[in-house]
């Protein structure tokens, strides 16, 4: 193993300039993931133009998600060794490529859609990039907070929902995707200027298949991928799928679901920090334990499909409170245990499981509403899901981060 330059910590400790890479970052991260959400919104319109089924609506809003986070492995190990400074414009140019493909020519077919869906989910790999890049800057004790507010980026979801009907109204169909590009080509460019990795970053001289085997082996990241496959997949799930469920289980008009889509977005997006903030002040594990409780309460009244006001709204909001919370708390907990070295590929494969837990509920809850007519049993298996990983948290979680003091402080 080896550093560079001075001791990374005690730049982060003084000084502008970390704060100016948390915000570059956090810029990056809403902007590849405004342009990794961008066939969400357009779900229900595809499915009309095209006569989707209900499953052939979720998995065309699934297939960016699944290699987005399956891309965030190879992602987070490769920003390790090049550092965030090469990777964030790299990901960021490599997105506009589908974004234009989409826009231009990619909206007549299914398969079209799937082939540029495939690609967009090069932008949901950014995730791996930011939390080593930003943990490299802060010293421990403000790890937490740091990453929590780095993914308050994942917000660029919601301006996805609120600006992409509208913006396709406005214009045509490929109005939101050429502005989308024209954005993330600037960002790519600003960002291979400005953005600088910390000095004091450490950097692994094993190859990439030797780091992702050295992470594979610590318990850390397989406690971490359930957490947040349950956390982070509940929200992307969500997020994905949400207009959907309204407009089918409620009868909402299609830009009224995008808009409450987006509140529940906006609210995950602002607890992330605040989990990160509880986790620096009273540890991870009781911020995990309580969050999941309350996924489990609120997912549980949402099965009995309650009216939507107030009661399946403030079930929705609770959840997407308490999951935003479960998100930032997992991330403050894998910065404090992690070897530094280690961070991205670490982060890469709990990236890549909080993915594929959004992955799996869009095509469970369309296959039991197709099945069932009833979207109950699927929140009724999110709630024994939460309970479970109360559980884990508990036992199997509290016990490793016990055996591992030094690291926590």
């Amino acid at each position: 193993m080896t550093t560079t330059g001075t001791d990374g910590k005690e730049q982060a400790a003084h000084g502008a300039r970390p704060m100016l890479m948390l915000g570059l970052a956090t810029l990056g991260f809403a902007l590849n993931f405004w342009a990794w959400a961008l066939l969400s919104p357009l779900g229900p319109r595809y499915k009309d133009l095209l006569g989707l089924s209900a499953s052939q609506q979720a998995l065309l809003v699934a297939v960016p998600v699944i290699v987005g986070s399956l891309g965030r492995v190879p992602v987070g190990a490769l920003t390790d060794r090049l550092g965030g400074r090469v990777m964030f414009p790299l990901i960021s140019a490599a997105t506009i490529v589908p974004v234009l493909f989409i826009g231009v020519a990619g909206q007549s077919s299914l398969p079209a859609l799937l082939a540029g869906g495939f690609f967009l989910g090069v932008g949901g790999t950014v995730f791996a990039v930011g939390v080593p890049f930003v943990n490299a800057w802060f010293p421990p004790r403000r790890r937490g907070l740091a990453i929590g507010v780095f993914g308050v980026g994942m917000g660029g979801t919601a301006i996805s929902a609120l600006t992409t009907v509208k913006l396709v109204e406005a214009g045509n169909a490929t109005t939101p995707f050429l502005i989308t590009a024209v954005v993330l080509a600037v960002y790519a460019a600003v960002a291979w200027l400005v953005m600088r990795d910390a000095p004091g970053r450490t950097v692994s001289p094993q190859p990439l298949l030797g780091r992702l085997a050295a992470t594979a082996r610590l318990p850390i990241t397989w406690q971490a991928c359930a957490l947040y496959a349950v956390a982070f997949g509940g929200y992307v799930a969500f997020s994905v799928y949400l207009p959907a469920y309204l407009q089918t289980g409620y009868g909402l008009e299609q830009a009224d679901a995008a808009n409450r889509m987006a509140g529940f977005v906006v609210l995950a997006v602002l607890m992330r920090p605040v989990g990160g903030w509880l986790s620096d002040r009273i540890g991870s594990i009781p911020v995990l334990t309580g969050v999941f409780v309350v996924v489990c309460g609120a997912a549980a009244v949402q099965a009995l499909t309650p009216g939507l006001m107030p009661v399946g709204t403030i079930a929705f909001l609770t959840m997407a409170a308490a999951l935003g919370a479960a998100s930032g708390a997992t991330f403050a907990l894998v910065a404090q245990v992690t070897p530094a070295d280690q961070v991205g590929a670490v982060t890469g494969l709990v990236g890549a499981a909080g993915g594929l837990g959004g992955f799996v509920p869009p095509l469970l809850m369309g296959f039991l509403y197709g099945e069932l007519g009833s979207y109950g049993v699927g929140l009724g298996l999110l709630a024994a899901t939460a309970a479970l990983t109360v559980l884990l948290t508990v036992t199997v979680v509290r016990r490793a981060t016990v055996r591992e003091p030094a690291r926590i402080l």
